[in-house]
């Protein structure tokens, strides 16, 4: 009945409830009750019928009626009180694990959220784990419950009356065998329907994100046809799971209600000749139900259960899935001390990447050394690899081919930790959180106080428009700062980038659609950061590269050219040519790419 991959995902389960095992134990503690008392209510259910009821004597009637509620009480306070205790249990294990998982998320490596939609890990930590918490808790404590309470009540019915007992005995192994067929088919609609509303969630996420592009371009037809069809797939994956489901409980429920006539039947004759007493079969009738709802309730328990393993499937994917550097030998702390206090040089040599094994290299041979206080820019057009180099420095990908020495020290034998604080990204795409322009600048770390953030801003200008607001650096922003222009938001990027207190500034300039007066400041900033900092920079803009030490010439992952801004106008190749394309009125504001 149990895969050994749901014996694995229940000791992984087991694992995180150990900090909480006095709660369980106690809840099984009080089990033996619960199992005690629903053996003595049918016991003295016979007495209070034969020895009181069927002979009229009303002497000890009270006391032994009292005594019947006194342990039918009993016997529903024990059960409460079990079930309190593991499902606490259960909800603190999920929760600690929707706290780890979420702590592990935050250390995959970024080439991950490149490829696996937001919307499908957001499922994993919440509806995924919510089904375990709802299914599989809530599903185990009773399923343990009430198989050992049938099995207790099966024994004393044989004790009773064996004859009776019987027809129960006869008609069990049918419904187990239609329950274990059905299991299968339960486990495999579960999956899928986990998986469909993973990609559902995933693409509506999207949508959601994009539904101004989508309402721009008139495209809600077609997303709305995408989404139909992710929806259609997991209607049909739930309809399967609820035709089975409801199939097999209508199926236990009629040879329930047969098994019932059946004893009655054959009770009613035995009562008749003298052989039964009418307690015992009114004991039993009651009894059948004890034994029976849970028999019947135990198809929707493992269907329950099935719900969940099929969640632990999904759940167990972000516990698989490696982190940023698992697995690498790094070098120690002791190995670097000192070493990388502050930013000396970068050098790649003979560089290759590509991003997966069968993708073409998107980097060929590259080869450049950046020393402290110098700046690089590079210029190519789209795809030519100019991104891919910010991305191997800041180690969103590993595995390239060639050296990078950060210091003299190969960058793939240093953990991100090690040399994350050495660098400072300015991206393209800004995020902003919605909280106060101080949390966006300093975003909560230690160390960044009030004058660092005051003192960032003013290094880009930022505070120019931000001290104008009626709250300051109070001010809240809207989600992804929405209630800000994008020369602002992108100011509070760079001011970001300031305050992290990196020595090397890795910029991918991006100005467009900026008011004229955000873009000057923009222009002022980065002009500031190219004279004062080291700079690596993705520049579009010549008045930003013009003044760089090293320009890199990119073309299909190779550098086809190199120098300054007058020698490469003086090769009059690719460089030149991307100059002319860009002047417009022989403005040296013009975008090369």
């Amino acid at each position: 009945m149990i895969k050994a991959l749901d014996i694995q995902y229940l000791r992984h389960f087991l694992e995180y409830a150990k900090p909480y095992r006095r709660y369980s134990l106690a809840g099984v503690a009080l089990l033996p009750m619960t199992v005690v008392t629903s053996l003595l209510i049918p016991w003295l259910t016979i007495r209070v019928i034969d020895n009181y009821l069927a002979i009229g004597r009303l002497d000890g009637l009270i006391q032994i009626s009292l005594l019947l509620v006194g342990v039918i009480l009993l016997n529903y306070l024990s059960d409460a009180c079990y079930s309190y205790l593991l499902r606490y249990t259960g909800q603190r294990t999920i929760f600690d694990m929707r706290m780890v998982l979420f702590s592990r998320i935050l250390k995959f490596p970024r080439s991950y959220f490149d490829n696996v939609p937001t919307g499908t890990t957001l499922t994993r930590l919440t509806s995924d784990l919510e089904s375990i918490s709802e299914s599989f808790v809530m599903s185990v404590l009773s399923l343990v419950k009430d198989m050992i309470t049938t099995v207790a009540l099966i024994v004393m019915m044989l004790v009773i009356d064996w004859r009776l007992t019987l027809i129960v005995v006869v008609v069990m192994p049918p419904m187990l065998l239609i329950t274990r067929w059905v299991r299968n088919k339960l486990r495999q609609g579960y999956l899928v329907s986990r998986r469909a509303l993973a990609k559902g969630t995933g693409y509506l996420q999207e949508c959601l994100q994009g539904v101004k592009t989508v309402q721009l371009f008139g495209a809600e037809e077609e997303v709305e046809r995408t989404y139909k069809g992710h929806n259609d797939e997991f209607l049909r994956a739930q309809l399967k799971t609820n035709k089975y489901d409801a199939a097999l409980v209508s199926i236990i429920t009629g040879i329930t209600t047969l098994t019932i006539g059946l004893m009655i039947w054959h009770g009613s004759s035995q009562i008749l000749a003298g052989v039964l007493t009418p307690g015992v079969l009114i004991a039993f009738i009651s009894t059948m139900e004890k034994v029976f709802v849970p028999i019947r309730d135990f198809t929707s328990q493992i269907a329950s259960i099935q719900r969940s393993f099929a969640a632990f499937d999904h759940v167990d994917e972000l516990f698989a899935q490696p982190l940023q550097e698992q697995g690498r030998a790094l070098l120690s702390a002791a190995e670097i001390s000192g070493r990388l206090d502050r930013f000396e040089s970068l050098e790649f040599r003979n560089v290759y990447f590509r991003y997966s094994p069968d993708s073409p290299y998107v980097l060929k041979g590259v080869s450049f050394k950046l020393e402290r206080g110098h700046q690089l820019a590079l210029v190519g057009t789209t795809g030519s690899g100019k991104s891919t180099i910010l991305r191997l420095v800041s180690k969103v990908y590993l595995d390239y081919e060639g050296s990078i020495l950060l210091n003299g020290i190969e960058l793939s034998q240093l953990s991100i930790d090690d040399s994350q604080h050495l660098f400072s990204l300015m991206q393209q795409d800004v995020y902003l959180f919605e909280q106060s322009i101080r949390f966006n600048i300093a975003l909560g770390k230690e160390g960044i106080d009030e004058t660092q953030v005051r003192q960032a801003a003013r290094y880009v200008y930022a505070d120019q428009f931000i001290e104008t607001q009626p709250q300051q650096y109070d001010m809240p922003l809207s989600r992804n700062g929405a209630n800000l222009s994008a020369g602002q938001t992108q100011l509070i990027s760079f001011a970001r980038s300031v305050a992290q207190g990196g020595d090397v500034i890795m910029l991918d300039e991006a100005t467009s659609s900026v008011d004229s007066v955000t873009e000057s400041l923009i222009q002022k900033a980065i002009n500031r950061l190219f004279q004062e900092k080291t700079v690596i920079a993705i520049a579009h803009r010549l008045s930003t590269i013009r003044h760089s030490d090293t320009i890199l010439v990119l073309e299909q992952g190779r550098i086809i050219e190199r120098g300054n801004h007058q020698q490469l106008l003086k090769q009059n190749g690719t460089y030149a040519a991307l100059l002319d394309d860009a002047h417009d009125n022989d403005s040296d504001e013009g975008v090369l790419v």
